[in-house]
């Protein structure tokens, strides 16, 4: 597939998607978000990729939406962008394959939305964080009034959503909103570095890990805890966890079947 707002490729086992419409600071509008539903689902079903990374071109993640298209929506129209990005994040987060965001700007809106919907975020030291919708008169329309709270707490998600205050790298680190913090310059290096020690465990067995974490989140400790249990026996069935532990105990590096 062609892609107009967004620049995919693949290096050996890292799918990268950029987003690419510097000139509106990567500002996103429904193509943009249908594209990536399609670089995710590609990646998702080739064998080949076992971790995802996100960044923006430019100085910009993602800035946002695109304002000068949803000024012109009616409700109906609104409620469509919003059930299609709440949909393609959705996929993301539950996605077998990691992803990363390597957030190296503006990731404000829709950018915080798309990097809280990663299972893993780095930083660079310019980034800027923030759900400024109310500014607008609106509020968060791709699930950012739930992952926030989710991320770092009620009190202060409430306090970032209620004043669209925009908060730097430090403090979003400070809140746990991101991971790490690095160079501008090494933003992308640090990224595949985490991609490279995800790429060297079991994959099914992060593939597994991410699907317990996901589904026990949002219940209760009883229920998540049984999860935890039935996919941790599940793991001793497979070739995988023979040759992880036969390989620690023969001192050598396992050699996985991907």
């Amino acid at each position: 597939m062609d892609y107009k707002y967004l620049i995919v490729k693949q290096k050996e086992k890292i799918g990268y998607i950029k987003f690419n419409r510097p000139e509106v600071l990567n500002a996103v509008n429904i193509e943009t978000v249908l594209e990536v539903e399609k670089a995710l689902q590609d990646f998702n079903s080739n064998k080949e990729i076992l971790v995802v990374i996100l960044t923006g071109e430019g100085k910009s993640f993602v800035a946002g939406s695109d304002i000068s298209r949803l000024a012109k929506m009616n409700s109906l129209e609104a409620r469509e962008y919003s059930q299609i990005g709440q949909r393609v994040l959705t996929f993301m987060e539950n996605m077998e394959k990691p992803v990363i965001a390597a957030v190296n700007g503006f990731a404000l809106g829709s950018g915080c939305e798309v990097a809280m919907a990663c299972d893993i975020r780095i930083a660079s030291e310019k980034a800027k964080f923030g759900q400024p919708e109310v500014k607008l008169g609106i509020i968060p329309g791709h699930a950012g009034s739930q992952r926030l709270p989710r991320l770092v707490g009620t009190g202060k998600a409430k306090e970032l959503i209620f004043t669209g205050d925009v908060i730097d790298a430090s403090e979003a680190l400070r809140i746990g909103l991101v991971n790490k913090v690095t160079t501008q310059e090494s933003l992308m290096e640090e990224a595949e570095n985490v991609a490279n020690k995800i790429i060297a465990v079991g994959p099914t067995a992060v593939r597994v890990a991410k699907t317990v974490i996901n589904r026990g989140i949002d219940t209760n400790l009883t229920t998540a805890n049984s999860y935890e249990m039935e996919a941790f026996s599940m793991l001793f069935s497979t070739d995988e966890a023979e040759e992880g532990m036969k390989a620690f105990m023969e001192k050598r590096k396992p050699e996985w079947n991907h």
